[in-house]
């Protein structure tokens, strides 16, 4: 009988913490999230690859892509974590502005850096001189200093392999 006792108490004294730590929490509005998203949904980039078009086998992969090319990437930090020294790209040249969609990478030459810029599509527009994109760097707080015209577009990233 002692015994039941004892363990009766040990109950009691556990149900009693287990709710006072739930009361505190509620009361207190520090309810606990383990994942939480903050900010807006950003745009991904297009489906330039079909599942059709990947193949695996036990001792390869196919990507079968017409006139796709291979890059790698310099260690900018503008798109870090998704380039970075040591990704490789799969790129294809893109036949129509059309064929652009906003969260695209596209590589393009720009009169404000030497070299290429890789960055992803924010935005499309028309204006007077026709067809433009607006990019940004992942990585980067601002958005590119110049509207994209298609033909600066060298290509547009159709796949990573790390």
């Amino acid at each position: 009988m002692r015994y039941l006792v004892i363990m009766l108490g040990i109950v009691l004294f556990m149900l009693g913490w287990y709710t006072a730590g739930v009361y505190s929490v509620v009361s207190t509005g520090n309810i606990e999230i383990p994942y939480q998203v903050s900010g807006s949904e950003k745009a991904s980039p297009g489906d330039w690859v079909g599942e059709n078009q990947i193949l695996v086998y036990k001792d390869r992969i196919e990507i079968r892509v017409q006139n796709a090319s291979w890059s790698r990437y310099a260690d900018s930090n503008s798109m870090d974590p998704l380039l970075d020294k040591g990704t490789n790209g799969l790129e294809l040249v893109p036949e129509r502005a059309e064929d652009l969609e906003i969260g695209d990478i596209i590589a393009y030459t720009a009169d404000w850096v030497d070299g290429t810029v890789i960055h992803r599509i924010v935005e499309l527009g028309e204006d007077e001189k026709g067809w433009y994109a607006i990019t940004r760097g992942d990585n980067n707080g601002y958005r590119d200093p110049q509207r994209v015209r298609f033909s600066d577009i060298k290509y547009v990233l159709i796949g990573l392999i790390y």
